[in-house]
């Protein structure tokens, strides 16, 4: 991926789009003007009840992650990675951070590379052809370099990758796109009544990256033999529910900043 956050499994620390201040996404409020109809207060509090969920279940997900075991050993990972480097002819630098390397990188790369170092965070910098994942947990440099596979295979994977710059943006669109489209007879318009689906739309590309990120690590995982892949595949998939989960975030985080106009 371009940004330095990919696979992240501190629950604490996740940047989900739905409950994150200063994202450009409009918090619902917890009470509403004493003039708003009881359809939109109702509306209101459902979105805000599957925004705490989200967020649960993001939590859970993250959690999950960071409790799952390596599917083998550290040299049989380090090998694939090699290998995966090789096959690819990727111009990839490839380390696994601890506490110790960390004092190698300039000091203006260690607070980027803290959470990698305890265990909760790893990343592909294509910019800076790097992909770095936690000493403790080197199985998730698999995924890290399917991001950089992906990175070199045109321009619909370079879309992919970099639409999820922009993905905070959305909500704020939808509100400015939705004030061009307002009907004269007050009724809902098309963006109005899809602000979600379309919100969870601009997500998608983002999740089907990290998708195939993930299905190239195991393609090259399972030319181990004799490793069950069982929590490989575990870790792998509670770290792609997080992506989905913030899509549907995104979705909720639209039909809310529409909402909240609409009661102004």
């Amino acid at each position: 991926m371009n940004s330095l956050s990919s696979v992240s499994i501190n629950h604490n620390n996740n940047n989900n789009y739905y409950l994150t201040p200063n994202n450009n996404v409009v918090r619902i409020q917890t009470s509403a003007p004493e003039d708003t109809s009881v359809k939109t207060v109702a509306t209101a509090g459902i979105l805000q009840a599957i925004a705490m969920f989200l967020h649960k279940a993001s939590e859970y997900c993250s959690s999950k992650l960071m409790q799952g075991k390596e599917f083998t050993s550290s040299e049989n990972i380090h090998l694939t990675a090699e290998e995966m480097v090789r096959d690819n002819n990727l111009k990839v630098s490839v380390d696994y951070i601890d506490n110790n390397n960390i004092r190698q990188y300039p000091s203006q790369m260690r607070e980027i590379l803290s959470p990698v170092a305890r265990g909760e965070n790893a990343f592909y910098a294509d910019k800076l052809k790097l992909a770095v994942a936690p000493k403790s947990k080197p199985s998730l440099i698999l995924h890290e370099l399917g991001h950089a596979i992906n990175a070199g295979k045109g321009k619909l994977m370079r879309f992919l990758q970099k639409s999820r710059g922009y993905v905070s943006a959305v909500p704020t669109a939808l509100l400015l796109a939705n004030g061009l489209f307002a009907r004269k007879d007050d009724k809902a318009n098309f963006i109005e009544k899809h602000a979600g689906k379309i919100g969870f739309m601009a997500f998608l590309p983002t999740i089907i990256e990290e998708g195939l990120a993930s299905l190239r690590g195991l393609k090259y995982a399972k030319k181990l033999k004799g490793v069950n892949l069982t929590p490989l595949k575990r870790n792998y998939f509670f770290a792609w529910m997080t992506y989905v989960i913030a899509g549907l975030g995104l979705g909720v985080a639209a039909k809310q900043a529409l909402l909240e106009n609409k009661k102004q």
